[in-house]
């Protein structure tokens, strides 16, 4: 944000930021931030009609109004505090959500529309579309009740900026994700130019939210031929780790598999490893296009080389707990797999600079290959 008040277009992009930090239902209170950042520190009544016009007035998908109610009273509340005017349509629009009747406690079990919005690094200029790609995707209210998998985790978030941060290493090849969750990492895959997106997960309800993320974003076809046939190349295929056996991963073609916050639950940890080794053996026939496709101007710790010739994974977590971590690194070296820390080599661009919410430096990121 420093930088961004040091550039001319200081006004413009951190209004832009605080409408994508709307569309992507940031928390309330990292809403209010950016609207005080946009009003040089007050919530002027300049963007609380920006809020008005640009936020409230633009979500297609609508949050529930449960939300839009949070943001307008705290944005009221915030300017009656400050003395600032408070324009009537602001409190005209708060009671209608008030009086909405769509506002009932059922909203507390539906699913939730987000835009994630993925900045240019390099902007300088708003006017000439700084916004590089824009997932829409239904994410759950309810990841207490256990509905994890349709949520939106940081290192989701971390591992689609690596791949948009490294394009030319997703390129042309075919990317198999574990636990893939609502799907945002498939579009991303897509975007960069994949030539095949395999998208899985050992949910069924969250496979169902997954299909409908992708076919939100028209990339989800269901029938194998049409998705040869099509420039979209996303597949959402059921896999459970603990059911999963050789003869029903043979035919995934995988060059790169990818994974975001799958290190979580010991328990888990080695059906995760033993479907890690099955598909990381890879298979002869194509090894050498894997790393013939490498550039040269990623480094090898980063790069898709490995010394098998075999695929590779990344993998990004939270280490929450380090026990489950390091029961993770045990199984896998067991395994014969090499789990190597790239998160400071890889030198991920930030895609996502409006949202307060994600907490970059608390995502590591794993490069895991089949050890020779």
């Amino acid at each position: 944000m420093a930088a961004a008040a040091a550039s001319g277009d200081s006004g413009e992009q951190l209004l832009l930021h605080l409408k994508l930090a709307f569309l992507a239902l940031e928390p309330p209170a990292c809403v209010l931030t950016l609207a005080r950042k946009a009003g040089g520190g007050s919530v002027t009544p300049h963007v609380q009609n920006f809020i008005l016009e640009n936020c409230v007035g633009t979500n297609v998908g609508g949050p529930d109004c449960t939300y839009v109610k949070t943001i307008l009273k705290k944005v009221i509340a915030e300017a009656e505090l400050s003395s600032d005017i408070v324009i009537d349509e602001l409190y005209e629009e708060f009671g209608r959500c008030m009086s909405s009747r769509e506002n009932n406690s059922e909203l507390s079990l539906a699913k939730i529309y987000k835009e994630i919005s993925f900045l240019s690094p390099a902007y300088d200029n708003v006017s000439s579309n700084p916004v590089s790609l824009v997932a829409r995707l239904l994410c759950s209210t309810n990841m207490l009740e256990g509905d994890t998998g349709c949520c939106l985790w940081p290192s989701s978030l971390f591992l689609s900026e690596f791949i948009l941060s490294f394009p030319e290493l997703f390129a042309k090849k075919c990317c198999f994700e574990l636990g893939s969750g609502v799907g945002l990492v498939g579009v991303c895959l897509n975007h960069v130019g994949a030539s095949k997106v395999i998208l899985t997960d050992g949910d069924a309800s969250t496979l169902t939210n997954m299909k409908a993320n992708m076919e939100m974003n028209n990339l989800y076809i269901e029938d194998s031929q049409l998705v040869k046939e099509s420039k979209n190349k996303v597949e959402c295929k059921y896999l459970s780790w603990e059911e999963a056996c050789e003869s029903d991963l043979r035919d995934y073609q995988r060059d790169i598999l990818l994974g975001a916050d799958i290190i979580y639950n010991p328990s888990c940890v080695p059906h995760l490893v033993r479907v890690l080794c099955m598909l990381l053996r890879g298979d002869d026939g194509r090894r050498e296009s894997v790393n013939a496709a490498t550039n040269g101007e990623i480094g090898d710790e980063v790069s898709g080389t490995t010394t098998t010739g075999g695929p590779v994974a990344y993998i990004a977590t939270v280490i929450r707990n380090a026990d489950t971590f390091n029961c993770f690194a045990k199984a896998a070296a067991d395994a014969k797999l090499s789990v190597v820390n790239i998160t400071s080599s890889a030198a991920t661009s930030s895609f996502l600079p409006y949202m307060i919410s994600y907490d970059r430096s608390s995502v590591q990121l794993l490069k895991i290959t089949l050890l020779s």
